[in-house]
């Protein structure tokens, strides 16, 4: 899952508030190690949301099964979802709990807060039945409107405690006739995919049916071929992605996959059905992926931005680095707790490095925007606090306030990038990092199991010739130094330059809301101080160029760039209920940039190990 992505206004993040880590007290924080459920068989799950349910926000849930004898059946709700690593306690949105058995209430009570006992009583045939709130839009939980719901597996489905999770189950939508269900689950029976009222679903194991989420509603909903598998594309609201926006997204899909695909040599799932939801009350953009979809949610400022075909590469290769190829630390999934690992940089860093190879190997960007987005990281990363990958990757089960949070990302990402250039280097362009995702794929994946440090550094050396990365992973992963881009981008037949820069600057922060652009700062001494935009004004145009266009912040430094310190700039803003125009002045700030550029004169070697990273292929 990419960390929240926001869309820049005068180079400030639009923040989004992550939910507060819930925390489990010391007397009810473990879960009895020996309560483990009387067995059960025949399990059976239904979701009603329709008109009447949405005007309650509210998803009405059963779940039935086969038992026998006197023994409690005990049963729990997941406390997060794989992706989404933070603890989240689904059972809080839990209401109107009610066992029965056979017709007959039965009696049951709570050994924890998201764990039920209930007491069968003999009865051959257990209904329990529940309220789920649906009113928290984030991808991994669950949200709906009048006419529409999102939820996930892990949000509604309980599970047996101590019995596993390699059993079936069945899944039955019940919704207004003519509205859609879109999920990467089976269909259990012919025409569940239909335009009725109900639609049933199959999983083979409690993990796929907890890792394909739904969207139930009036939606948009279409699909076409790619390569080997069938692409499905749905949106939220009906209606809003549409012409050239939706023919510009299907094309990054149809782009994006077939170079990832070529990464693994084959696509593991027939379908992929990418779920997206617009929001005016969320802020910039999120994905959260499963083994054959993702949901992201995002402003509808997103639309048309060029953020959106990296959001979608990111999530799509997370279909085999994550959902299948993972950590062992992660293998398997446990839904009771965290499972805190020290390899997210490669989980979700490589998996970022690889989103920005699918759109140059695809053809979305060229040469020069892969550099750009490059260069883009090596500045987010020397901007902030120097910390160890793996330190980053443990810590973002706490949500860090330091800066250091999601630093694995990008940082993860611009390792992946170094370890590709080195195994080019060493192996003269024959084998990349391409060839250890492959073989960490079929070696540790395909034999059930997640990797450990000897099978993934194990493979880097091979891949290299035998060379060792021990040092690397001293210097660069378990510590703090600095990336040596002066010496490995050349090996790519890349420069590394260093630039002082002076430009306009306005001195505001923003985010997006409701109402739109709003300003959430202003910088002492600035421009934008000094005009008095204040707090909490809403932002539409600074010198007639509207903050809404995706490219605001280039047209702003194209047209004041050369303008003397000093002149004229209108900033028009919204204060409560009155517009008005606020006469500003240019002020210009100076930065230090430092960037990656391509060597024109680079030696044979490094250009072909340059074109090999950008098209996906090695010197045989």
């Amino acid at each position: 899952m990419p960390r929240l992505r926001s869309l820049a206004t005068f180079g400030a993040l639009l923040a989004a508030a992550t939910p507060a880590l819930a925390q489990r007290s010391a007397g009810t924080a473990t879960r009895n190690a020996a309560a483990i459920s009387a067995p059960i068989s025949d399990v059976r799950y239904e979701v009603t949301f329709d008109s009447t349910t949405a005007q309650s926000r509210t998803l009405k849930v059963t779940m039935s099964f086969a038992t026998s004898g006197t023994a409690p059946v005990i049963l729990s709700l997941p406390a997060w979802t794989p992706g989404a690593y933070e603890m989240t306690w689904f059972a809080k949105w839990v209401s109107s709990f009610a066992p029965t058995g056979d017709g007959k209430a039965l009696a049951w009570d709570k050994l924890d807060y998201d764990t039920w006992r209930v007491r069968p009583d003999g009865a051959k045939r257990v209904t329990v039945a529940f309220d789920f709130l649906a009113d928290s839009l984030d991808n991994a939980m669950a949200w709906s409107r009048p006419d529409f719901a999102l939820f996930n597996g892990t949000n509604v489905f309980l599970y047996p405690e101590g019995r596993g999770f390699d059993w079936g189950a069945t899944v039955t939508v019940r919704t207004q006739p003519g509205w859609l269900v879109a999920t990467g689950m089976t269909p259990a029976a012919a025409g569940s995919a239909g335009g009725t009222g109900t639609r049933s679903f199959s999983a083979k194991n409690y993990h796929d049916l907890v890792d394909m989420p739904f969207f139930v509603g009036a939606f948009d909903l279409d699909s076409a071929k790619v390569g080997p598998v069938w692409a499905r594309f749905a949106t939220y609201p009906k209606g809003f992605v549409t012409g050239k926006n939706r023919s510009d997204a299907w094309g990054f899909i149809q782009r994006v996959l077939p170079p990832e695909i070529a990464v693994f040599g084959e696509a593991p799932f027939s379908t992929y059905t990418v779920m997206q939801i617009a929001d005016s009350s969320y802020s910039g953009a999120s994905g959260l992926e499963h083994q054959n979809s993702h949901v992201d949610v995002i402003t509808p400022f997103a639309i048309g931005n060029p953020f959106m075909p990296s959001l979608y590469a990111h999530e799509i290769f997370h279909a085999w680095n994550v959902k299948r190829l993972r950590p062992a630390d992660m293998v398997p999934y446990r839904y009771d707790q965290p499972e805190p690992t020290t390899w997210l940089w490669v989980s979700e860093g490589i998996t970022d490095y690889y989103g920005d190879l699918a759109l140059v190997r695809g053809g979305v960007v060229d040469s020069a925007a892969f550099v750009e987005t490059t260069s883009g990281k090596i500045t987010e990363v020397a901007s902030a606090p120097p910390v160890a990958l793996e330190d980053a990757s443990l810590s973002t089960w706490i949500h860090p306030t330091d800066g250091t949070g999601y630093l694995y990302y990008p940082k993860g990402s611009l390792a992946g990038f170094m370890l590709d250039v080195m195994i080019r280097d060493a192996s003269d362009n024959r084998r990349s990092l391409d060839d250890v995702m492959r073989e960490l794929y079929t070696s540790t994946y395909k034999k059930g199991r997640g990797f450990t440090s000897a099978d993934f550094w194990g493979a880097v050396s091979r891949a290299a010739g035998g060379k060792s990365f021990t040092d690397f992973d001293a210097k660069y992963v378990d510590g703090r130094e600095a990336y040596p881009w002066a010496t490995v981008l050349p090996l790519a037949g890349l420069r590394f330059l260093t630039d002082t820069i002076r430009e306009p600057r306005l001195g505001i922060f923003t985010q997006v809301d409701s109402g739109g652009v709003r300003v959430s700062g202003v910088a002492e001494g600035s421009s934008a101080a000094a005009a008095g935009i204040r707090t909490g004004d809403v932002l539409l145009s600074v010198g007639n160029i509207k903050v809404s266009d995706a490219n605001f912040g280039e047209q702003f430094r194209a047209k004041y760039g050369s303008a003397a310190e000093g002149a004229a700039l209108p900033i028009q803003i919204r204060r409560g209920a009155q517009t008005m125009t606020i006469n500003g002045t240019i002020r210009f700030a100076t930065r230090t940039e430092s960037h990656v550029e391509i060597d024109r004169a680079a030696s044979g070697k490094a250009a072909r190990i340059r074109s090999g990273i950008f098209h996906g292929t090695v010197d045989r």
